[in-house]
């Protein structure tokens, strides 16, 4: 009885519902899309025609301001630009978590290796002996602290040096003979205290010095470089240079 009352007093109500919804035109329920579905179809009887522009026309486009496009090329060097990439390919790779992974412990191990290297230089050890092939020791038994310039055989020491392949020492003996024959000569004053570049400033004006400047600055290269691995080529050079430096000295001597 209830749901009897309830229609009774609100029928009116619903039919002024529904004719509403009778009234409401049928294009009014049409989706918003639906004239997609019926495309227009294409004009084909309305010829087109292509214009071209006319010469001054274009002339003038071209002196506008607007339609001059023109390529700035950049003010840095392809030197500059090399590094400039190459430091976005850095930054862009240490962002990635295997490059923060290596930026890590790459930090760790070069300071490791720094203070390897610090212990190694206060123990003063020889680098060359502890990464890498030793040096070839000298066959032969000689004493560079205790050498005397007056008291060598030159002859034998060369010849014992270059059979046993010391070229290092060959450079040396060589050198020293060379200044045993200028002291011999009176040319300089050997003493074990001085510099091969006293020596020099004590030669007299004339061929001698830069010869003796050439000579000496390939021993100081070949000696105190420690170049123990000089090849017989190019001792074969360092050994031309003195002979013919002694060749000088000989024929300076007879000319005088």
């Amino acid at each position: 009885m209830f749901l009897a009352l309830l229609f009774r007093r609100c029928r009116p109500a619903v039919l002024l519902v529904l004719l509403a919804l009778a009234v409401v035109p049928a294009t009014a329920q049409r989706p918003r899309n639906a004239a997609t579905t019926y495309p227009l179809p294409p004009d084909r009887t309305t010829r087109v025609t292509l214009r071209q522009p006319t010469p001054e026309r274009l002339r003038g486009f071209r002196q506008q301001r607007e339609f001059q496009y023109v390529e700035v090329k950049s003010e840095q060097s392809s030197w500059d630009l090399f590094w400039a990439r190459f430091w976005h390919w850095l930054s862009e790779l240490l962002e990635t978590r295997p490059g923060k992974l290596m930026w890590e412990y790459g930090i760790y191990a070069g300071l490791v290796v720094a203070l390897v290297f610090v212990v190694l230089k206060l123990l003063q050890i020889d680098f060359t002996r502890a990464f890498g092939r030793s040096p070839r020791p000298a066959a032969l038994a000689y004493d560079v602290q205790a050498e005397d310039i007056h008291g060598l055989d030159f002859d034998a020491l060369l010849t014992a040096a270059e059979t046993e392949g010391n070229y290092r020492l060959a450079v040396r003996l060589g050198y020293l003979h060379v200044l045993k024959q200028l002291a011999d000569r009176s040319l300089i004053r050997w003493q074990p205290d001085k510099t091969n570049h006293d020596y020099l400033f004590e030669l007299p004006a004339g061929p001698l010095p830069e010869a003796f400047r050439e000579l000496t600055r390939q021993f100081d290269y070949v000696w105190y470089g420690e170049h123990d691995d000089l090849t017989p080529a190019h001792y074969a050079q360092a050994r031309a240079t003195r002979l013919a430096f002694q060749q000088l000295l000989s024929t300076g001597r007879r000319a005088a």
